[in-house]
């Protein structure tokens, strides 16, 4: 089947296109410097400054029944944490501390001894801390709108 050289593009056709091109990018990357100009400074924040969303009346009624809460870290496993509640008020007594000593692997971890009231670590018998986590880095837990929160990136 012949080919009809006249539908082929000229010279004049691949410039144009290419002109329009360079406008294009040209004005993506203009755009982009009026968007960022504002500041100077760029804050990046990679997750939550706080964990949140534990319903004061709920939690502690758990730790009541099951005694205290691992939460492991669904980012990157190195914050493991536990959630203690002491006391009968709930809005008061909470206490929120690392589930683990420092450098030591995931599978080491303080689990709670309801007859003991206190935290054994799993990968040392001997390793042993109260029921407040003495010793183990402690995270700020507050009360704020019925609802537990946890200070996880601290400055």
């Amino acid at each position: 089947m012949p080919v009809d050289r006249r539908a082929r593009p000229d010279l004049r056709t691949f410039i144009a296109v290419g002109i329009a091109g360079a406008g294009v990018a040209l004005a993506l990357v203009l755009g982009m410097l009026l968007l960022t100009r504002g500041g100077g400074e760029i804050e990046v924040r990679l997750g939550d400054r706080d964990f949140r969303n534990l319903e004061v009346g709920r939690i502690s009624a758990e730790i009541a029944d099951r005694g205290p809460v691992l939460f492991g870290d669904v980012a990157d496993g190195e914050r493991d944490i536990i959630v203690q509640h002491l006391g009968d008020d709930p809005e008061s007594g909470w206490l929120a501390f690392e589930a683990r000593r420092p450098g030591q692997s995931r599978d080491c971890y303080f689990q709670w001894r309801r007859s003991e009231a206190d935290f054994v670590n799993t990968c040392d018998p001997d390793d042993v801390v109260d029921a407040r986590g003495t010793g183990l880095r402690q995270l700020e837990a507050t009360v704020v709108d019925g609802e537990v929160r946890i200070d996880i990136n601290p400055n």
